[in-house]
């Protein structure tokens, strides 16, 4: 006997998502697949900086993913940033030492008052299965702040070359490495114990060193923030998944490469 593995079309549908929060329309992107029929196990996954999801294959990449799982429906939100993506991307009620940041409160409100409510009403079928939030550079930042303090909505969080060296000091004012806001977060609060994470970086993400250590800042962020989850009594790899990607960039093409790991980790079975 032999099992044919059906392949899944996904078709996008665009919309302007109205927020009182922000003042302002929200573009998003809705990536669903065809014939749901309503017995399947539903999945959610909002997606930072949906301009970037924008330049990739995420169609493919979204059906390719589908192959392995039969039972299981992925629908994807990609949120488009606006000119204000670096106040509105961050750590919530924490601006970094410029201010950026400074309505990362807000972007919070609109995820979880206005668009949440937006997509499942355009669904129009309960999600079933886990609900995830991704992004890249400090859109990854941002998806990880809002899961990590709306546990009761998210169950998995995905970041991409993450904006972890976000910081209350400027190097040039005494920075040590407890400025850093996100890790400053979770060693002073706490999420579910069964929240999962998924952290990618590239060697080649950038060139910065701050402390001349020959590893490059990201990389060194991004594993102190393992550290600190593994602190916290998160497990690898059940909870966290540290990804390093040999050759990887800071841009586009990187992230695309990466997003079908991402995908099969944070949404397995």
């Amino acid at each position: 006997m032999y099992n044919t593995i059906l392949s899944v079309k996904v078709n996008t549908v665009s919309y302007k998502v109205p927020s009182a929060y922000l003042k302002r329309e929200v573009e998003i992107d809705i990536y669903v697949p065809e014939g749901i029929l309503g017995n399947e196990k539903i999945e959610l996954l909002l997606l930072n900086d949906g301009q970037d999801v924008a330049k990739m294959d995420f169609t493919t990449i979204l059906e390719e993913a589908h192959l392995q799982k039969r039972n299981n429906r992925l629908i994807v939100v990609a949120i488009k940033a606006s000119t204000e993506r670096l106040m509105e991307y961050g750590v919530a009620s924490v601006p970094d030492f410029k201010g950026r940041g400074a309505k990362a409160d807000l972007y919070t409100d609109f995820i979880i008052k206005e668009l949440l409510p937006f997509v499942k009403k355009k669904i129009a079928m309960p999600v079933t299965g886990k609900v995830a939030f991704a992004g890249f550079s400090l859109g990854g930042l941002s998806a990880f702040d809002i899961a990590w303090n709306n546990p009761n909505v998210f169950d998995v969080v995905g970041v991409f070359s993450g904006a972890f060296w976000w910081r209350k000091k400027d190097l040039a004012d005494g920075y040590t490495d407890a400025d850093r806001i996100m890790h400053s977060l979770i060693d002073h609060t706490s999420t579910k114990p069964e929240m999962k994470f998924w952290l990618m970086t590239g060697t080649e993400d950038e060139k910065a060193d701050r402390n001349k250590n020959m590893i490059i800042d990201s990389i060194d962020d991004t594993i102190d923030i393992v550290k600190a989850l593994l602190k916290k009594g998160y497990k690898r790899p059940e909870n966290v998944f540290y990804y390093e990607k040999v050759g990887g960039k800071h841009d586009v093409p990187t992230w695309e490469s990466a997003m079908p790991a991402f995908l099969n980790w944070a949404f397995e079975g």
